[in-house]
């Protein structure tokens, strides 16, 4: 009865497309900002990044005969340099990764830790109303410490090829020789306005009227190779205790206006953790992704099992009604994320989320011609006995300053990592030539609403929820079929669902699912289309089925690789300056 309901659903779908849909309006293939891109193939290695030299980094190290963790390692110490805006070894990461030899799928979750003595009140001012944004990002408040570098060396003991100080090679290079200021970073400077009260920031990234350096300066950072030596001759231990982290703590502690907590022996606890992957199926596939504290792989899957209700393959890419279905099932699928996802070593998630029965239940609120506005949570709980707390809805804030890298090796072995600071320039703090985070904020700032707890609030230790979904997805024969993930914030549970929607229901490829335009609801009420693209003229026809829409800016940075009968393709987001490198 169930399939009999959505085949006949879809058949209203494409009737009414019909009806109401029209002649589309002629819009812009894209924003004047893009540059279009073409597929890579490769037969044996491939890695794909944010900017073409830590993609360069990456592929020296695969030709050196390095695995995909060596690989990454390269190139996020590169980009630490080219794009600091958005990740760092002052921050943190998401890895999935599929080693080829024994089939074995981990995650390693390096997410930034809250300090020991930071409270669930952290973010409320002394009115006890929660602080704006602004007022919370900048200084050592927001700083969480940092897990980069913990998780690259977990992931290299275990699938490590060559030795840990050879990777640091590039980016030391490159920090002594200098790079040349590329627009995109350019562009980010003269946007900020707090980076430059930063007195290390302003030194490096300004000219002495308070201007950033033009575009093609040459910027130089022996401060940061030199931190480097030392991370690559003592491991991370030279991060986490010693002088490097005597100054991080300095800098947390000493703001002149938002000082931090953060101690010595915070940085000397902190873990990187080995996590089993959450995956889950969608149409022939296995898709696989990081578990909690990132809701990126949950909420993907609940919206991939609730789309798959719906012969998507029959409606066309971009189509006003293939819109409708993936705005419904982002709004149904965050609102759950909302409530209940966060660090589950605070609280564990209910179970059942990922359940397909329940996400069939969730599917059926989808209608046609009628949008659901504003979704409310499930209830996912198949445990009845089992007791449940009242969790408020959780309002925290995500922005969109991140890196992605996908990456394949010649020895079978997977990876992809989405790495982070959070904001742009997170905390505006520099220190030893690299930016802190500022990853504290993607807690909730308001600990409880209405007499209920939110499950993301601040509490000592805890990990701040996250969106980052590094994606690895497994064909009917077990191999690896796609790997993938996107920087955005609370978006890129969208982007890498509208990418894989692309790849597997319409078969395209990486590229071409890249450039599909960005779409979809995070379930503020309303349905986001990506400003001066084709989604933008499906606006009054959303308006038709009821929904609210917003048309702006979505700059999405995806990476994706996809096998071939030939070796592999790859793509990159022709939003940013990402590059593909493959042999």
């Amino acid at each position: 009865m169930h399939r009999h309901y959505h085949h006949r659903l879809l058949t209203l779908l494409l009737a009414a497309a019909s009806a109401i849909a029209g002649a589309q309006p002629a819009a812009p293939e894209g924003p004047s900002g893009w540059a279009p891109k073409q597929p890579v193939s490769g037969r044996h290695a491939m890695i794909a990044t944010a900017n073409p030299l830590a993609t360069d980094a990456g592929f020296r190290i695969l030709a050196q005969g390095g695995s995909a963790v060596d690989a990454a390692v390269a190139a996020q110490l590169v980009l630490n340099l080219v794009e600091p805006q958005s990740s760092g070894i002052g921050g943190g990461a998401f890895i999935i990764h599929h080693q080829g030899r024994t089939g074995k799928l981990a995650a390693y979750d390096g997410r930034e830790t809250a300090p020991a003595a930071a409270t669930p009140e952290r973010f409320l001012g002394k009115d006890g109303k929660p602080l704006t944004f602004a007022d919370a990002v900048v200084g050592g408040r927001s700083v969480g410490v940092p897990g980069t570098l913990r998780v690259l060396e977990l992931a290299h003991a275990k699938h490590g090829r060559l030795p840990w100080a050879s990777l640091f090679a590039p980016a030391i290079e490159l920090a002594e020789r200098g790079f040349p200021l590329s627009a995109r970073l350019h562009g980010a400077l003269g946007n900020e306005k707090a980076l430059v009260r930063d007195a290390a920031a302003r030194a490096y990234f300004y000219q002495g009227d308070g201007k950033p350096h033009p575009v093609g300066y040459v910027l130089r950072n022996p401060e940061f190779a030199a931190t480097l030596r030392q991370i690559a001759a003592g491991g991370a231990d030279a991060f986490y205790r010693g002088d490097i982290a005597r100054d991080i703590v300095a800098k947390v502690r000493a703001h002149p206006v938002n000082p931090g907590d953060m101690t010595e022996a915070d940085l000397a606890g902190y873990q990187a953790k080995e996590r089993a992957p959450v995956c889950g199926p969608y149409r022939a596939y296995k898709v696989c992704g990081m578990p909690l504290p990132s809701s990126g792989g949950m909420t993907v899957l609940q919206m991939l099992g609730m789309l798959e209700r719906f012969e998507l393959s029959r409606l066309e890419p971009g189509s006003l009604f293939a819109a409708h279905l993936f705005a419904e099932a982002g709004a149904l699928a965050y609102a759950d994320r909302g409530r209940y996802m966060a660090d589950p070593d605070f609280v564990p998630p209910p179970p059942g989320l990922l359940d397909g029965d329940y996400l069939h239940a969730r599917a059926w609120l989808i209608r046609p011609g009628q949008a659901l506005g504003r979704a409310q949570p499930g209830d996912p709980q198949t445990a009845p006995r089992q007791r449940k707390v009242a969790w408020a809805d959780d309002a925290s804030l995500e922005f969109p300053s991140t890196s992605h890298l996908s990456i394949v090796d010649r020895y079978g072995n997977a990876l992809a990592m989405t790495t982070t600071i959070e904001d742009i320039f997170g905390s505006r703090q520099m220190v030893r030539g690299f930016l802190l985070n500022n990853e504290l904020t993607d807690f909730s700032f308001a600990p409880s609403e209405g007499g209920k707890p939110v499950a993301n609030r601040v509490e000592a230790g805890k990990r701040p929820r996250s969106s980052m979904a590094p994606t690895i997805v497994y064909d009917r024969a077990g191999r690896v079929h796609a790997v993938l993930g996107s920087p955005g914030g609370s978006a890129i549970i969208n982007y890498v669902a509208k990418t894989l929607v692309g790849m597997l229901d319409w078969k395209l490829d990486p590229q071409q699912a890249i450039d599909l335009p960005n779409m979809g609801s995070r379930n503020f009420g309303y349905v986001e289309l990506e400003k001066d693209t084709a989604a933008a003229a499906l606006e009054p026809k959303l308006r038709a089925l009821g929904h609210d829409v917003r048309v702006i800016s979505h700059t999405s940075g995806l990476q994706a690789i996809a096998r071939t009968a030939r070796g592999w393709t790859g793509g990159a987001d022709p939003r940013r300056e990402g590059t593909v490198r493959g042999d």
